[in-house]
């Protein structure tokens, strides 16, 4: 029986098969998903509200009204007992930090004798500075800024349960219970009037000349054609016996808007219901969580820039009510279909047991004001947008101690900070870049950082937002190809002789070497090792990190390798002898 030699095509046929193998496979790579791409916690321009400050001078705060000319931030208000220093009636304050910039606390009786009064619903702002404002019990009053007294006159009738601006700059709109009215505002004189079934409280829609005068005890409101100043219609109001709240115009689409009992309810200028939304401090539209559905809907206020609803409601502070909490809640909807345009903002401590809470919204929604009668404080809030990525790196690919260079860019409100973080293991885990805080992260490149990841995260007040990663590739420097040649000829001659075949993968920088004991076949040995090696500038992680070029060359090497197993078989086969 003829012996089997250690390089018959038995084995070394298969050990150069499977060598061919290994280096297809790692110059082909695998796919790898791109971990930490675009991300965070919230979505990318998700916008949020949250408190800035706080003020505390301006006594029990009864309305609010942003003055569009001035800017100033003007505030009805109630004494409060904690608070005998502040007194009650018209305050104007500076809105960026509340400082009390002057009170007007005189304004006319009903037989003109000055008193201290206070207000208790601003109406409308008069031209330049100043506002039209309702001071108990009939008194309709006009100031400004450093006014000593207001003027005013009373209304004829009864208590005033609502106003709003009129259909001229001269007139206000009055509700007196149930009687509507147009009146003058320098002499108080009533100009037309009109009295319904029921109700106390409206709004006016200037565009559309209409008002909706809602009458909550029949749970139905009335539209009021004003040039005519006749009913044109009635809409009925979801069944109920619960509390009224408020009846509020979107300007822009002459939707109503009513607070009612622990909803609001919304038809569009027609009349027809368009939705409703849920109370409590979750927010959230028809039949979506409403955080136990106790929180009453207190005031409204719209922004035509954003298209958008601000919603205040209050907690019933009845601690013996399941669901109450103490606390109200500030959300924010979408005029068009009444969902969330930002995320509900809780208000500590608003509950309702010491009257109703009010709004103001800067145009543009980048502030929001919300007073809090029963603390005695305005809550100034201020918009924010998480970051939104508009750039992320892209790959690069740099020689072994050339800089590389990343750039990332992010919009949002406030502008957000910037970290860069690597990942060395394909994504799976991240650390963020000692000092790399800016938009652009430049470094020299090392080999150890082939193959790294790099991402930026973009952090604000809103949340946080992640680029997509970018791969650095570092290529070694040239003139590695001489070395590999040798060092794979040498261990090309190596290989043969007696003993049993062994593959083994290169140390870091190093091709793999192939080969066992003994000294036979090393001409064919160094032939195919200075293939294998010729490769030169293998990357990082040895050939089985190989790509591209090089890995193509090692593949080859491999068939190579095989043939020349074959040549060695053939040329140290036994030669057959005759007896």
């Amino acid at each position: 029986m003829t012996p089997r030699h250690p390089l018959t095509p038995g084995r070394a046929g298969t050990a150069s098969a499977a060598l061919a193998l290994v280096l297809v496979s790692a110059a082909a790579g695998s796919p790898v998903s791109a971990a930490g791409g675009e991300g965070g916690e919230v979505p990318q321009g998700a916008v949020a509200y949250r408190t800035t400050a706080q003020f505390a001078t301006a006594g029990r705060a009864r309305d609010l009204l942003l003055h569009p000319d001035s800017k100033k931030l003007y505030v009805g208000s109630d004494d409060l007992p904690e608070t005998a220093e502040i007194e009650s009636g018209l305050h104007v304050l500076e809105p960026a930090d509340g400082t009390l910039r002057g009170t007007v606390s005189q304004a006319p009786g009903p037989t003109g004798t000055l008193g201290r009064r206070a207000v208790r619903q601003l109406v409308a702002p008069l031209p330049g500075d100043g506002a039209v404002f309702v001071y108990p019990l009939r008194g309709i009053g006009t100031a400004k800024e450093g006014d000593a007294a207001a003027a005013g006159a009373w209304v004829p009738g009864g208590p005033v349960t609502d106003a709003a601006p009129g259909p001229t700059p001269s007139t206000v709109l009055v509700a007196q219970g149930s009687v509507l009215s147009e009146v003058d505002i320098a002499t108080a004189s009533v100009q037309r009037s009109l009295t319904l079934e029921g109700g106390e409280r409206f709004a006016y829609d200037r565009t559309r000349g209409t008002v909706w005068f809602t009458d909550f005890d029949n749970r139905r409101m009335h539209r009021v054609d004003l040039a005519s100043f006749k009913v044109a219609a009635t809409v009925e109001l979801p069944a109920g016996d619960g509390f009224a709240g408020f009846t509020e115009v979107d300007p822009e689409t002459g939707a109503v808007w009513v607070g009612l009992d622990t909803s609001v309810v919304v038809h569009d200028a027609t009349g027809k219901p368009i939705g409703s939304i849920k109370g409590g401090t979750k927010g959230g539209t028809e039949g979506g969580t409403n955080g136990g559905g106790v929180d009453m809907p207190r005031a409204a206020g719209f922004d035509a820039a954003t298209h958008e609803a601000f919603v205040v409601w209050q907690d019933p502070g009845d601690t013996s009510q399941p669901g109450s909490d103490g606390d109200g809640a500030l959300t924010v909807h979408r005029t068009r279909d009444l969902k969330e345009a930002a995320g509900p903002v809780v208000l500590p401590g608003n509950h309702a047991q010491s009257g109703s809470a009010a709004v103001a919204v800067q145009p543009g929604g980048g502030v929001v004001f919300v007073s809090d009668p029963a603390a005695g404080r305005i809550t100034r809030l201020e918009r924010a947008t998480s970051p939104r990525i508009t750039r992320s790196p892209e790959d690069r690919t740099v020689a072994a101690g050339a800089e590389a260079s990343l750039t990332a860019q992010a919009e949002g409100t406030p502008a957000p900070t910037v970290v860069w973080q690597v990942s060395a293991d394909s994504g799976r885990t991240w650390q963020a870049v000692p000092g790399a805080t800016a938009t652009t992260y430049s470094f020299k490149a090392a080999v150890a950082d082939n193959g790294r990841r790099y991402r930026a995260e973009f952090t604000n007040h809103a949340g946080v937002s992640r680029t997509a990663p970018a791969t650095l590739t570092v290529t070694a420097p040239t003139g590695g190809g001489a070395t590999g040649g040798a060092t794979g000829g040498g261990t090309g001659g190596a290989a043969g002789g007696s003993g049993d075949w062994a593959t083994s993968a290169g140390a870091e920088g190093s091709a793999a070497t192939v080969g066992g004991s003994g000294s036979a076949g090393g001409s064919a040995g160094s032939s195919a090792g200075g293939a294998v090696g010729g490769a030169g500038t293998t990357p990082t992680g040895g050939a089985l990190a190989s790509t591209g070029t090089a890995a193509a060359s090692l593949a080859g090497g491999a068939l190579v390798l095989t043939a020349a197993g074959w040549a060695l078989v053939r040329r140290t086969r036994p030669r057959r002898t005759t007896g």
